[in-house]
């Protein structure tokens, strides 16, 4: 498919992230217009499975997606240093109906929320070395299924992301396993989840144009938290508030604004290991710098 024409400075950037809550704060300031300099938005809200594919077919000129689906989109887009979600503590978690001390999921059914996602690898890489007989069937479902599902019996275990970290234990589901807990302990780095890239052929003024209005609607998010609550509960999909607000400040942080030496770090530790087992193709050299 040929991507659509690169849009003029006067007109809006076609951007899509996901209605989470911390994209919807991240965003708030500079979809409204808030952001004194920053290119016009022109937004699409959609979850970051719908994302990766708009990366793939080289669809929009901004979006949200997960750090697994870079292989895919770097030789289109180029990653931004900023506005994407990495952490400490915030991995994906995995989730049974029955306490399992150890875990064993061997030759078990798994349900995974896609396979295009960086909490796939982190699962991958984790039942690498902690699941010797391999996992048995990975079942892809829609996210919000997942704990219903295992709570039924219809999968042995289930991979979440998200919310679900803070809601799973009212489905009287257990966390055997926590990737994020994982990951740190091999690597010591933080843990990538969402990326924001933006089309190459915007040149690079536009594209700094781009992160300098990311880390500024971001710092205004922050600076008044209030002026962005409308906009994240409208969003977050009858999530209740509180849970919204742990989301935020979980995967809203420093690496938000600025992913740093151990951002870019973890994100080629991940891509790089990754690719060592083949669950992605390797990255080019230099295919995650910053024009």
């Amino acid at each position: 498919m040929t991507p659509p024409p690169s849009p003029s400075p006067s007109q809006a950037l076609r951007i899509a992230y996901s209605p989470c809550p911390n994209d919807t704060f991240v965003f708030h300031a500079w979809a409204h217009g808030l952001v004194p300099g920053a290119p016009p938005l022109d937004v699409t809200l959609a979850d970051i499975h719908l994302t990766n594919g708009m990366a793939e077919r080289g669809e929009l000129d901004v979006l949200k997606v997960s750090y697994a689906v870079l292989p895919y989109v770097l030789d289109r887009y180029a990653l931004l240093p900023c506005g994407g979600a990495l952490g400490r503590a915030c991995g994906p978690l995995v989730l049974t109906a029955a306490a399992q001390n150890p875990v064993d999921l061997a030759g078990r059914t798994v349900a995974v929320p896609s396979e295009r996602s960086t909490a796939y690898l982190l699962f991958r890489l984790w039942a690498a070395t902690e699941v010797p007989g391999g996992v048995g069937e990975v079942v892809v479902m829609p996210f919000h299924e997942i704990m219903p599902a295992v709570r039924d019996g219809k999968v042995d275990a289930g991979l979440v992301i998200h919310e679900a970290r803070f809601t799973y234990q009212g489905y009287g589901l257990h966390c055997v396993a926590d990737m994020g807990e994982h990951w740190e302990a091999v690597t010591g780095l933080p843990i990538p989840l969402g990326a924001i890239v933006a089309r190459r052929a915007l040149g690079a003024e536009t594209l700094h144009a781009l992160a300098d209005a990311a880390r500024a609607s971001v710092r205004m998010a922050w600076a008044d938290p209030e002026a962005s609550r409308a906009y994240v509960a409208e969003h977050a999909q009858e999530m209740d508030p509180a849970v919204a607000e742990q989301h935020i400040g979980l995967y809203v942080n420093e690496f938000t604004a600025d992913l740093g030496e151990d951002g870019y770090a973890a994100v080629r530790g991940l891509l790089t290991r990754a690719a060592a087992e083949g669950l992605v193709p390797p990255l080019a050299p230099g295919a995650l710098a910053f024009p």
